[in-house]
């Protein structure tokens, strides 16, 4: 029994967990999404092309998490989750490259275009390309959360 007199199962069956898995999944993508603007719109950095595919993965997330957590609508893994895994694929083959942990000769970035892998994936402490992958493995592990009726968060 929680402090609120509410059992873990109680809570369960009155959507109240699942909604609270949603929202914190919600707040991740939203973060990520207007990270990325502020990146692009404020800082002025021009997205890599990886940076670019993570993008149109994460944004959608952050609208339909939105809907989701209106609609208490724990469902939305279904198609939430598919996006999410995409986008952590891409991100993780974004964080090996800026490792060098993937050869230079098969990177996406083109020589014109900004580098996948260069100084410019740094912001502060962290490369950006580990920030998307973090946000992605938290959106999953919240919607597969879900998925399996474990809604705490």
């Amino acid at each position: 029994m929680t402090t609120d007199g509410i059992t873990p199962q109680r809570a369960s069956e009155s959507g109240t967990a699942p909604w609270s898995a949603l929202f914190v999944a919600w707040v991740v993508a939203l973060v990520a999404s207007l990270g990325a603007l502020f990146i692009g719109e404020v800082m002025g950095q021009v997205p890599c092309s990886l940076c670019w595919h993570q993008r149109a993965f994460m944004f959608p997330l952050a609208v339909l998490l939105a809907v989701a957590c209106y609609r208490s609508d724990a469902s939305v893994w279904r198609y939430a989750a598919p996006l999410a895994a995409i986008g952590w694929l891409i991100s993780g083959w974004h964080t090996l490259l800026f490792y060098g942990v993937v050869s230079e000769a098969i990177q996406p970035c083109s020589a014109s275009g900004p580098s996948c892998s260069g100084e410019g994936m740094m912001l502060g402490f962290a490369p950006l390309p580990l920030l998307s992958l973090v946000a992605f493995t938290v959106i999953l592990g919240l919607l597969f959360s879900v998925a399996q009726g474990r809604h705490k968060v």
